[in-house]
């Protein structure tokens, strides 16, 4: 089963004591990548997260939020500069003297200057907090996941479809290729006779001449590499997994047999039919631009 490489996720929730958000979300991408936005102080939990996402996605550009908050005071402390505090104390009485201020020099004005004050808090436990930021993010990373596969079931279905109309396309060039390239060498033929006359020229070098031409304006090979690239499609379609990529090659490899098709092809019918193919290949190859 083929997978998008879009989806969204979010969880939020509290747990020992910490109110937890997460949110994830992610697009098409060649590769694998992850950009993190994670609450100060937990930053540690970055590559960890990184790599718990990427064992679950192949491919595709992640985008994480991450905000966690404390909700217990338990081993956090404040501690006062004393000396700071005192220099500024006085710094305050001698400019209300010196100029005659009003006012008084007490509490209220003293916590003003922050800097007086510093916050200190014990250290995280990492692997407590990663077990509650996982308890969090995999409902959030479920629903992601669930979202890349419910879409993927589609690009499958719309990708089978497209092949098979191809596949019915190539049909009916087969069907036509055989009276187009026997009416070339008819007329080749009859051409040749008229231009230079049976006289001057040996007939069965002629024919054999008139064969060669139309052996290379057939398209036999074309289309049975076309066919065994749908072979192959089907193969991954059906195997599941990050194909993506793979998919991608086969399609252009296609594009490639169809374009040579379209340039052997003298007849207008197999040509506009040419074109009807190369329009479902695009549409293929911008569809698995989103699988993983």
């Amino acid at each position: 089963m083929l997978k998008s490489m879009t989806g969204y996720g979010r969880g939020e929730g509290t747990v020992n004591g910490r109110h937890i958000v997460f949110e994830v979300k992610s697009v098409n991408h060649k590769y694998f990548e992850c950009n993190a936005r994670i609450t100060r102080g937990c930053l540690f939990l970055e590559e960890r997260l990184k790599a718990y996402l990427q064992e679950r996605m192949a491919r595709g550009k992640i985008d994480v939020f991450l905000q966690v908050e404390n909700l217990e005071s338990a081993g956090t402390q404040v501690e006062v500069n004393h000396a700071l505090a005192g220099a500024y104390v006085n710094a305050l009485r001698e400019v209300k003297e010196r100029y005659g201020l009003p006012g008084e020099v007490d509490l209220p004005l003293l916590t003003r200057y922050a800097d007086i004050f510093s916050v200190r808090k014990a250290p995280e436990d990492e692997e407590a907090l990663w077990q509650a930021v996982q308890e969090v993010a995999e409902p959030a990373v479920a629903s992601l996941l669930q979202m890349r596969e419910t879409e993927g079931r589609r690009l499958e279905k719309d990708i089978k479809e497209k092949a098979e109309a191809i596949l019915s396309l190539v049909q009916e060039i087969e069907s036509r290729t055989p009276e187009t390239v026997r009416q070339y060498q008819e007329r080749l033929q009859a051409r040749i006779t008229e231009l230079i006359g049976d006289s001057r020229l040996d007939e069965q070098r002629v024919l054999t001449e008139v064969a060669v031409f139309a052996d290379k304006v057939a398209i036999d090979e074309e289309t049975v590499r076309l066919r065994s690239h749908f072979g192959q499609l089907r193969g991954l379609l059906e195997a599941g997994g990050p194909t993506g990529r793979k998919i991608d090659f086969l399609v252009q490899e296609m594009n490639r047999e169809v374009n040579t098709i379209g340039s052997k092809s003298l007849n207008p019918e197999i040509a506009h039919l040419v074109v009807d193919i190369k329009s479902e290949i695009e549409k293929i190859r911008e569809q698995v631009q989103n699988v993983e």
